[in-house]
């Protein structure tokens, strides 16, 4: 079983991007969306994969990844997958022995930002960088296929 373990924290400022990579743009789709377990598509770059995760509120969820061909995975975002897709530009940035995933939403999302670190255990030490704003990893309104149904743009 693949489990992922990973915390989410809003980004309070842009000093991160002083130390980030150049950014990959990502486009992602729920097919499913249930009680149990989401399915996604996802478009990263030139790369498409599947992934099916579990719909557990908490850090550590299951996880399974799949690469799959792209023009496939481009036809199910289009004609598949519940609107609006998510879009992001993901940013990679190393800090000690942590890579921080940083998500600039766009489209329905736009304004959005987020950090998510993936760690080994559930009580992992890190350091928790200056721009690093609350974490929200047990709120919901921040898991992508919730955004889906409940964009930033509607938050009040």
């Amino acid at each position: 079983m693949a489990t992922e373990i990973e915390r989410k924290y809003l980004v309070k400022d842009s000093s991160w991007k002083k130390s980030a990579d150049e950014g990959t743009a990502y486009s992602q789709g729920y097919l499913v969306g249930s009680e149990t377990s989401s399915v996604r598509v996802r478009t990263q770059g030139k790369r498409a994969f599947l992934n099916i995760k579990s719909a557990t509120i908490d850090i550590t969820r299951q996880e399974f990844e799949y690469e799959i061909p792209f023009a496939e995975a481009t036809e199910m975002l289009e004609t598949l997958c519940e609107k609006p897709l998510i879009n992001k530009t993901r940013y990679l940035l190393k800090n000690n022995n942590h890579v921080w995933e940083i998500d600039v939403f766009s489209g329905d999302n736009e304004g959005l930002i987020v950090a998510e670190i993936e760690l080994k255990t559930k009580d992992e030490i890190f350091e928790k960088p200056e721009w690093l704003g609350d974490e929200v990893s047990d709120d919901a309104r921040y898991y992508n296929v919730s955004l889906v149904k409940h964009p930033f743009k509607n938050w009040t």
